[in-house]
Protein backbone atom coordinates (compact mmCIF):
# COMPACT_ATOMS: atom_id res chain seq x y z
CA UNK A 1 0.00 0.00 0.00
CA UNK A 2 1.48 3.34 -1.05
CA UNK A 3 1.59 6.21 1.38
CA UNK A 4 -0.49 9.21 0.43
CA UNK A 5 1.26 12.46 -0.36
CA UNK A 6 0.71 15.22 2.19
CA UNK A 7 -1.81 17.86 1.17
CA UNK A 8 -0.37 20.94 -0.49
CA UNK A 9 0.66 23.64 1.93
CA UNK A 10 -1.65 26.64 2.13
CA UNK A 11 1.16 28.64 3.71
CA UNK A 12 2.54 31.32 1.42
CA UNK A 13 6.30 31.76 1.19
CA UNK A 14 7.73 35.04 0.02
CA UNK A 15 9.80 34.74 -3.11
CA UNK A 16 13.33 36.07 -2.65
CA UNK A 17 14.50 38.87 -4.89
CA UNK A 18 17.50 38.48 -7.22
CA UNK A 19 19.49 40.66 -4.83
CA UNK A 20 18.70 38.31 -1.94
CA UNK A 21 19.84 35.33 -4.01
CA UNK A 22 23.09 37.13 -4.81
CA UNK A 23 23.58 38.04 -1.15
CA UNK A 24 23.10 34.42 -0.05
CA UNK A 25 25.37 33.14 -2.81
CA UNK A 26 28.14 35.41 -1.57
CA UNK A 27 27.62 34.49 2.10
CA UNK A 28 30.11 32.46 4.13
CA UNK A 29 27.39 29.91 4.94
CA UNK A 30 26.71 29.21 1.26
CA UNK A 31 30.45 29.08 0.57
CA UNK A 32 30.82 26.45 3.29
CA UNK A 33 27.95 24.42 1.78
CA UNK A 34 29.59 24.59 -1.64
CA UNK A 35 33.01 23.63 -0.20
CA UNK A 36 31.50 20.72 1.70
CA UNK A 37 29.87 19.41 -1.48
CA UNK A 38 32.90 19.92 -3.69
CA UNK A 39 35.39 18.44 -1.23
CA UNK A 40 33.35 15.23 -1.26
CA UNK A 41 32.04 14.99 -4.82
CA UNK A 42 35.05 16.06 -6.89
CA UNK A 43 37.70 13.70 -5.46
CA UNK A 44 35.26 10.78 -5.46
CA UNK A 45 34.25 11.48 -9.06
CA UNK A 46 37.87 11.62 -10.18
CA UNK A 47 38.69 8.40 -8.29
CA UNK A 48 35.75 6.57 -9.86
CA UNK A 49 36.63 7.77 -13.37
CA UNK A 50 40.22 6.58 -12.89
CA UNK A 51 38.93 3.20 -11.60
CA UNK A 52 36.57 2.88 -14.59
CA UNK A 53 39.28 3.85 -17.11
CA UNK A 54 41.63 1.33 -15.52
CA UNK A 55 38.99 -1.35 -16.10
CA UNK A 56 38.49 -0.30 -19.73
CA UNK A 57 42.22 -0.03 -20.47
CA UNK A 58 42.99 -3.38 -18.86
CA UNK A 59 40.15 -4.94 -20.84
CA UNK A 60 41.58 -3.56 -24.08
CA UNK A 61 45.30 -3.95 -23.56
CA UNK A 62 45.80 -6.65 -20.93
CA UNK A 63 43.65 -9.45 -22.26
CA UNK A 64 45.88 -12.14 -20.80
CA UNK A 65 45.63 -10.67 -17.30
CA UNK A 66 41.91 -9.98 -17.51
CA UNK A 67 41.29 -13.49 -18.84
CA UNK A 68 43.14 -15.13 -15.96
CA UNK A 69 40.86 -17.58 -14.20
CA UNK A 70 40.50 -17.04 -10.48
CA UNK A 71 38.23 -20.01 -9.71
CA UNK A 72 35.94 -22.06 -11.90
CA UNK A 73 34.80 -19.94 -14.85
CA UNK A 74 35.30 -16.67 -12.94
CA UNK A 75 38.10 -14.52 -14.36
CA UNK A 76 39.65 -11.19 -13.40
CA UNK A 77 37.56 -9.26 -15.96
CA UNK A 78 34.32 -10.58 -14.48
CA UNK A 79 35.37 -9.66 -10.94
CA UNK A 80 36.44 -6.16 -12.02
CA UNK A 81 33.15 -5.74 -13.90
CA UNK A 82 31.11 -6.71 -10.85
CA UNK A 83 33.24 -4.39 -8.72
CA UNK A 84 32.27 -1.51 -11.02
CA UNK A 85 28.64 -2.02 -10.01
CA UNK A 86 29.53 -2.48 -6.36
CA UNK A 87 31.56 0.73 -6.25
CA UNK A 88 28.78 2.65 -8.01
CA UNK A 89 26.25 1.61 -5.36
CA UNK A 90 28.73 2.21 -2.51
CA UNK A 91 29.46 5.72 -3.76
CA UNK A 92 25.73 6.48 -4.06
CA UNK A 93 25.13 5.19 -0.52
CA UNK A 94 28.13 7.10 0.85
CA UNK A 95 27.04 10.32 -0.86
CA UNK A 96 23.51 9.91 0.48
CA UNK A 97 24.86 9.64 4.02
CA UNK A 98 27.20 12.59 3.49
CA UNK A 99 24.40 14.74 2.07
CA UNK A 100 21.99 13.85 4.88
CA UNK A 101 24.57 14.59 7.58
CA UNK A 102 26.44 17.59 6.18
CA UNK A 103 24.73 19.15 3.17
CA UNK A 104 21.00 18.89 3.77
CA UNK A 105 20.94 20.66 7.17
CA UNK A 106 22.95 23.60 5.79
CA UNK A 107 20.84 23.79 2.63
CA UNK A 108 17.61 23.59 4.63
CA UNK A 109 18.75 26.41 6.91
CA UNK A 110 19.52 28.62 3.91
CA UNK A 111 16.22 27.71 2.23
CA UNK A 112 14.20 28.42 5.37
CA UNK A 113 15.86 31.80 5.79
CA UNK A 114 15.34 32.67 2.12
CA UNK A 115 11.66 31.79 2.31
CA UNK A 116 11.21 34.03 5.32
CA UNK A 117 10.82 31.26 7.89
CA UNK A 118 13.70 32.48 10.05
Amino acid sequence: MAAEAPPPSTEQHKLPSPEEFTEVQESAEFGELRRSYRSFAFPLTIAFIVWYLLYVLLSNYAGGFMGSKLFGNINVAFVFGVLQFVTTFLIAWWYSRHAAAKLDPKAEAIKTRMEGGA
